[in-house]
């Protein structure tokens, strides 16, 4: 076979297979094939957990209940400024319907709103000393 028909054969069995793996990741876990389910679409909460306090382990702690929740939980980590005095919930879009689901899962915290959709977030969870206490986390 000459060179050129391998590279014509070679890109269409490439194309063959990145198409059936897209079709593929596009199934549910049920092999129904409808769509997966995209971050921030439908009903679904999508937050992120910030740690405002010194505890370790309290940020993965709480995303481990929100996802238990229902609640898409994007990423986790510590927040830039640790002087909170109570956990807040800031709600980054649309209005405060998701702060509320977050704060009832959470049994506790303040909602505060500071839009900003280049976050592509419902909420961010600033932790605070009085979630730490309530979680058995010394802060």
């Amino acid at each position: 076979m000459e060179r050129a028909g391998r590279f014509v054969l070679s890109t269409a069995i490439t194309l063959a297979v990145v198409a059936a793996a897209a079709l593929w990741i596009g199934r549910d876990n049920d092999g129904s094939g409808t769509e997966a389910v995209i971050p921030g679409e439908g009903n679904r909460v999508v937050v992120e957990v910030l740690n405002a306090t010194t505890a370790d382990g309290l940020a993965r702690e709480v995303t481990r209940r929100l996802r238990r929740a229902g609640i898409d939980v994007v990423g986790y980590g510590s927040a830039r400024d640790s002087s909170l005095d109570s956990t807040t919930i800031v709600v980054r879009r649309g209005d405060s319907t998701a702060a509320r689901q977050v704060r009832q899962a959470l049994g506790l915290g303040r909602i505060a709103v500071n839009h900003d959709p280049r976050l592509l977030l419902d909420a961010s969870v600033l932790i605070g000393p009085d979630l730490a206490r309530a979680l058995g986390f010394h802060p």
